[in-house]
C-alpha cells in the first residue's frame, strides 16, 4: 500500500518500457512490451499521438481500484481515487495520497460529476475498472469531449456492442454464429410471448442492457413467461436504470458451456486473442469459477473461437481491452455469440496467469496511443509454455441458502500466502465492513499449475488456507467444488451446480476432536484472562471435580447434518498442560474420551476487530493438532473453529439450556430476512393458507432480486412490512398462526 502512496508522488514527464507485473503474484514476468514512438499508422494515415498517461482517477471501488492503483504506481503514474461516504474508510481510499469524496452510495454511477472531478483537478486520464460506468457509453464520450483520456473502447464500438440487439446483427453480418432468438423492439407482453413460443421453449430472456446474470430468466414454459418477464424487467430497470427492461428473448440451449475469449486491440489495426476462459461454474448467472485454457475443448473449436472474437472486436474498430463471450452447446460442439463486454472482465487475472501480462498496463499503454506487447504467435507461445490457471470468487453469501447474499465486519481474516502461481487481489483488510450496498466480493484467489489438475490442487490447498468469520462465505463451498470429480474430469456447463447439488451439498458431520478443541481453546482463554478460584467454573459449565470442566456447544452450521444439535465437553486437566476429554454428541449413548492428551495454546486480541483468537496445538493419540478459535467481539458465545482446513460454527451454550434442549423440538412460526434488503413486494395475503415452498416474499440486495419461500405449510398471521421498506438481517418478515403443535 506504501509503495502506491510513494509511487503516486512521482509526476514523470514520459514513461518508461517496464517488465511486465502481475500483481499479487509476487514476481515479474518479462514482455516485448515495445518503447513509446512518436510516429504509426492507423489504418493507412500518420498518427503522432503517442502521448503517455501521466495522472489517473479511477473511476470505481474495492479490489478493482486497488488492481488498477498498483499497476499505475508501477508504471509512475499519480494516481487519484473515488469513495463514497460508505467507502470512506475503504481500502481503496486509503491506498494513495489523492482520495474525492463522492457522497451518496450510489455516486459511483454519477458520470457528470465524476468528469466535472477529474477536470477540476487536471487529471490527464479516467480508468472506469468494471462496473458501475464501465460500459456506459454516454461517459466514455463525455470524458473525449472534456479532453479525458479515457481508458477503455471507443464510445462508437460500446454502443454497438452494449446494445445487445444490435450487437447481433453486427455479428451476424460478420458471419459470427449468433443463439437464434428475437432481437426487436417490439416489447408488449403479447409480443414476446408469441416469439418465445415461436422459438420454442425454453427460453432464455435477458435485458438488451444485461450483463452479471441481471436481469437474466430462463422460462421452461409458457405458464411461467408473464412472472419471469416480469421478475427479469424489475431486476434489470433496478441493475442497468433507464432502458434495462428492454428484453431479448433466445433460445435456452440445455447443457451450454459459458466459454469467453479476451482479446485487446490497439489504434494500429492490431488485435489479438490471449486465449479463452471457461466460466460455466455459475450460480444464480453469475460465475464463480473461471479457468484457462477451458477442459475437454479441442484445438480447432479453440482456434476457431479466437478468430471469432477478434471478427468481432474488429467488426465494431474496437480499441482496448474486451471478452466476447460464447454459449457452446455440450451436446453439439457448436458455438453462438452471446455478447461483448467493453471492458476488463472480473476474471482477468486469469488470462494474465496463462500469457506472463498485465493487461491493466496494456490497458494504459493501447490509451497512451501505443502499438500492442505481443503479437499473436508471441501470446500462443506463452500459452503453451505457462500451463493452466483457475480464478475462485470470494463471496459474502451463504450457499447453502440458496446463495443469499451477506454483508458484516471481517472479524478474522487470514488469507493464503501468495507467490509467483498464487494471487490474491482483493479490496478488504481485516476489520473492515462488507456493505449490502454493493456487490459481495471479497477477494479473488488465481492459482497457476503445469497443467490443470495441478491448478486444481493449488486452489483446494490454498482455499484450506482462507478463513472469514464476521460474515457468511462461499470458501467451504468451494472446497467441495474442488473435489468434486465431475469438476476434477471437466465436465462443466453453466448447470453444473444444480446437476451435482446432491454431491456439492453433501452434509459431513463434525468429527469430536473438533469439539474437544474447541473445550480446550475455551479453558485456555478463560485461564488466561480470569484465573479462577480452585473449584470454580469458567464460563458456562460448573466445576465436577476440582480441575474438571463441562462446555456445552449448538452446532450452527448449515453445512452440517448435525446443524442445531447440542454436544457436551468435559475437560478435566491432570496437570499443566495434560488433559483427559470426553465428548457427547446428542444422541449419542457414551462419550468419545481423548485420555492424557497434551495441548497448548496463545491467545491474542486482534487491533482491528476486537475479536479473541485462540491457536492451540493438541497432540491426540495419533495425531498432532493445530487449530485456530475465533470469538466474536460482538457476541463472544458465538465461535468459529479452524481445523486443518475445514470451518465449523459454533455457539456455547449454557448446561441448564443444554439439558432442556436435549428434547426440544422447535417449530418456526416466523421468517425473518436473511441479509439487509429492500421489500419489492409480498406475495401472499393475511389469513391465507400456504404450503412448504411457497413464495413469500419478494426481496433485494445487492441488486439482486431473491424470493423467501415457506419453510413450513400454515396460515399467514402477519405480514410485517410493506413494498419499499428497508430491513435489517433477522428482521421478522411473516408470522404464521400458532400449530396444536408449537402451542
Amino acid at each position: 500500500m506504501q509503495s502506491i502512496k510513494r509511487a503516486s508522488r512521482r509526476l514523470p514527464a514520459s514513461l518508461r518500457a517496464v517488465p511486465t507485473f502481475v500483481p499479487g503474484s509476487g514476481s515479474r514476468f518479462l514482455s516485448s512490451t515495445a518503447p513509446t514512438s512518436s510516429t504509426a499508422t492507423v489504418n493507412g494515415s500518420t498518427n503522432t499521438s503517442v502521448i503517455p498517461i501521466s495522472s489517473v482517477l479511477i473511476a470505481n471501488r474495492g479490489e478493482i481500484a486497488l488492481r488498477v492503483a498498483r499497476t499505475a504506481a508501477s508504471m509512475g503514474i499519480r494516481t487519484t481515487t473515488l469513495y463514497t461516504d460508505i467507502d470512506a474508510a475503504s481500502q481503496h481510499a486509503k491506498c494513495t495520497p489523492y482520495a474525492l469524496s463522492l457522497g451518496a452510495p450510489s455516486a459511483y454511477l454519477d458520470g457528470p460529476r465524476i468528469v466535472e472531478l477529474a477536470k477540476q483537478h487536471g487529471i490527464q486520464a479516467l480508468h472506469p475498472g468494471y462496473g458501475f460506468l464501465s460500459e456506459n457509453p454516454a461517459f466514455a464520450k463525455a470524458c473525449e469531449e472534456a479532453g479525458i483520456v479515457f481508458v477503455g473502447p471507443p464510445a462508437k464500438a460500446m454502443t454497438d456492442m452494449g446494445d445487445k440487439a444490435r450487437s447481433k446483427e453486427i455479428m451476424n453480418a460478420s458471419g459470427v454464429p449468433c443463439v437464434p432468438g428475437y432481437h426487436g423492439s417490439e416489447q408488449s407482453v403479447e409480443q414476446l410471448k408469441a416469439k418465445a413460443a415461436d422459438i420454442k421453449y425454453p427460453v432464455l430472456l435477458k435485458s438488451v442492457k444485461g450483463g452479471g446474470g441481471k436481469g437474466m430468466r430462463i422460462v421452461r414454459t409458457a405458464d411461467e413467461f408473464e412472472a419471469q418477464l416480469k421478475s427479469a424487467r424489475a431486476e434489470a430497470r433496478a441493475s442497468f436504470g433507464e432502458g434495462g427492461e428492454v428484453m431479448l428473448v433466445e433460445k435456452y440451449i440445455v447443457r451450454p458451456r459459458h466459454v469467453e475469449v479476451q482479446i485487446f486491440a490497439d489504434r494500429h489495426g492490431n488485435c489479438v486473442a490471449l486465449g479463452e476462459r471457461d466460466c460455466s461454474v455459475q450460480r444464480r448467472h453469475q460465475k464463480i469459477l473461471e479457468e484457462s485454457p477451458a477442459p475437454l475443448l479441442d484445438d480447432v473449436t479453440r482456434k476457431d473461437l479466437w478468430d471469432k472474437a477478434r471478427k468481432a472486436a474488429l467488426a465494431v474498430d474496437y480499441v482496448g481491452a474486451g471478452t466476447v463471450e460464447f454459449i457452446l452447446d455440450k451436446d453439439t460442439n457448436e458455438f453462438y455469440f452471446m455478447e461483448m463486454n467493453t471492458r476488463l472482465q472480473v476474471e482477468h487475472p486469469v488470462s494474465e496467469m496463462v500469457t506472463g501480462t498485465d493487461l491493466v498496463e496494456w490497458q494504459f499503454r493501447v490509451a497512451a496511443g501505443e502499438k500492442l506487447p505481443l503479437t499473436q504467435d508471441e501470446i500462443e507461445a506463452r500459452i503453451l509454455e505457462r500451463g493452466a490457471a483457475i480464478e475462485a470468487r470470494i463471496y459474502a453469501e451463504n450457499p447453502e441458502k440458496g446463495f443469499f447474499p451477506d454483508s458484516g465486519t471481517l472479524v478474522h481474516l487470514f488469507k493464503p500466502q501468495t507467490n509467483e502461481d498464487v494471487r490474491i487481489d482483493a479490496g478488504f483488510v481485516e476489520g473492515d465492513t462488507v456493505s449490502e450496498a454493493y456487490d459481495g466480493m471479497i477477494a479473488k484467489l488465481i492459482v497457476r499449475g503445469k497443467d490443470r489438475e495441478t491448478a486444481i490442487r493449488k486452489l483446494e490447498l490454498a482455499l484450506r488456507e482462507y478463513e472469514v468469520v464476521g460474515l457468511s462465505t462461499n470458501i467451504e463451498f468451494l472446497k467441495r467444488l474442488c473435489n468434486s470429480q465431475a469438476f476434477i474430469e471437466g465436465d462443466v456447463e453453466t448447470g453444473f451446480i444444480d446437476k451435482w447439488k446432491t454431491e456439492l451439498f453433501e452434509a459431513k458431520p463434525t468429527s469430536n476432536d473438533v469439539f474437544a478443541q474447541a473445550a480446550l481453546g475455551l479453558l485456555g482463554t478463560q485461564t488466561q484472562d480470569a484465573p479462577a478460584a480452585h473449584g470454580q467454573a469458567l464460563g458456562f459449565g460448573e466445576a465436577t471435580t476440582q480441575n474438571s470442566r463441562k462446555f456445552a456447544f449448538r452446532v450452527q452450521d448449515d453445512a452440517s447434518p448435525e446443524e442445531g444439535k447440542i454436544v457436551e465437553v468435559e475437560v478435566a486437566q491432570l496437570n499443566n498442560k495434560l488433559f483427559n476429554v470426553s465428548v457427547r454428541k446428542e444422541g449419542d449413548d457414551k462419550p468419545q474420551v481423548f485420555e492424557n492428551i497434551v495441548s497448548e495454546s496463545t491467545s491474542t486480541t486482534a487491533l482491528t476487530s476486537s475479536a479473541k483468537k485462540t491457536k492451540l496445538t493438541t497432540y491426540f493419540p495419533l495425531a498432532r493438532v493445530d487449530t485456530t478459535l475465533i470469538q466474536d467481539p460482538a457476541d463472544n458465545e458465538k465461535l468459529t473453529v479452524f481445523q486443518l482446513g475445514h470451518k465449523t460454527q459454533l455457539r456455547l451454550v449454557s448446561p441448564g439450556w443444554f439439558d432442556k434442549a436435549l428434547g426440544l423440538k422447535e417449530v418456526a412460526a416466523s421468517v425473518v430476512a436473511p441479509m439487509p434488503c429492500k421489500i419489492l413486494r409480498n406475495e401472499v395475503e393475511e389469513g391465507q393458507s400456504v404450503e412448504k415452498g411457497a413464495p413469500l416474499v419478494v426481496i433485494e440486495s445487492m441488486k439482486m432480486e431473491t424470493v423467501i419461500r415457506s419453510p413450513q405449510s400454515g396460515v399467514i398471521k402477519k405480514l410485517a412490512h410493506k413494498e419499499g421498506d428497508i430491513c435489517k438481517a433477522g428482521t421478522v418478515l411473516v408470522m404464521f398462526e400458532e400449530t396444536q403443535e408449537s402451542a
